[in-house]
């Protein structure tokens, strides 16, 4: 990776990974810390060159162009206190990074969040050009996490998962009975703010809220929980916590959507986190085709709890 001065002018040539972005994406990208605002500053004063000629900040940049960078003194700023940190990985190749996400780690900083795994893994990476989150999992969430570290890959992903092209497991432990007729949830969702600013998302009629859809299969039944497949057939924001909940049957630790009183007592019997797990994902690789099926085992506190109800 070029690396961009502070004290003098740089120059960046463009990769086939980075070809089409518009240039004030591209910089945004390579100029982490800096605010936009002094991006479009450098753009407009021509002080950004491509190629020895001006642009502006519509241009596309195309393979091998080669960038003129002004110094940047602002740079690495927002990142310093980023403590740089690895994941477990699962799958690794130059266009994608899949890692098994611990719980309790947010994917990236925002909402009261300073940072997540995206900042601290560019922290522990500074040589990667590029990456970028996939897909998102919930802060309290465990399991296989997509990071793309070429564009062209994050593209390509991106327009797989709007054709519901992977295919997502998840092992979720509800409190109570699943029906057994519930096989096939069907619930459009809404997303709203609670007063205090907190995202929350409830069932909704089909004209006010998101179609979502998420097939269920039994596991294994306990006297007070049920343990499930979740297979998602859309990705939206706490899809199968809320599912779970509609169908009452609530995931175990579950602080937004689930049982408090329960929870703290479950908290006392070894369970101290919430009961869901990224356990599959199948799909082709986004650049070769070649099928890729990868599995994240259940962490070990989960297990536990498992042998502690089975027992």
């Amino acid at each position: 990776m070029t690396d961009i001065r502070k004290d003098s002018v740089s120059f960046v040539q463009v990769d086939d990974g980075d070809a089409g972005q518009r240039i004030d994406n591209y910089l945004v990208r390579l100029l982490k810390g800096v605010p936009k605002s002094h991006i479009y500053r450098i753009l407009r004063s021509g002080e950004v060159r491509v190629n020895k000629g001006r642009i502006d900040a519509a241009y596309r940049v195309q393979a091998g162009d080669e960038l003129r960078i002004p110094p940047i003194r602002v740079a690495e700023r927002a990142e310093k206190n980023v403590p740089a940190a690895t994941f477990p990985v699962v799958y690794e190749d130059n266009a994608l990074l899949v890692i098994d996400k611990p719980a309790g780690v947010a994917v990236h900083g925002g909402s009261g969040v300073s940072f997540g795994v995206i900042e601290q893994l560019r922290q522990a990476h500074p040589d990667w050009r590029y990456l970028e989150l996939v897909h998102r999992l919930d802060r309290e969430t465990s399991g296989l996490l997509m990071l793309a570290k070429k564009r062209s890959a994050l593209t390509k992903l991106h327009d797989m998962m709007r054709a519901n092209v992977p295919d997502k497991r998840y092992l979720a432990l509800g409190i109570g009975q699943w029906p057994e007729d519930a096989r096939q949830v069907k619930l459009p969702l809404f997303k709203f703010h609670t007063p205090d600013g907190e995202r929350r998302v409830r069932v909704s009629d089909a004209e006010n809220g998101q179609y979502a859809h998420t097939n269920f299969a039994i596991k294994e039944r306990f006297a007070e929980f049920t343990l499930v497949e979740a297979h998602l057939r859309t990705g939206r924001t706490h899809q199968i916590r809320v599912h779970m909940q509609a169908n009452g049957c609530a995931i175990a630790g579950d602080e937004k959507y689930g049982d408090f009183a329960l929870n703290k007592e479950l908290a006392k019997r070894g369970l101290k986190r919430m009961f869901l797990h990224a356990r599959s994902l199948s799909l082709p690789h986004p650049l070769t085709g070649e099928p890729l099926k990868l599995e994240a085992p259940l962490p070990p506190e989960l297990e536990r709890f498992l042998k502690i109800l089975r027992s």
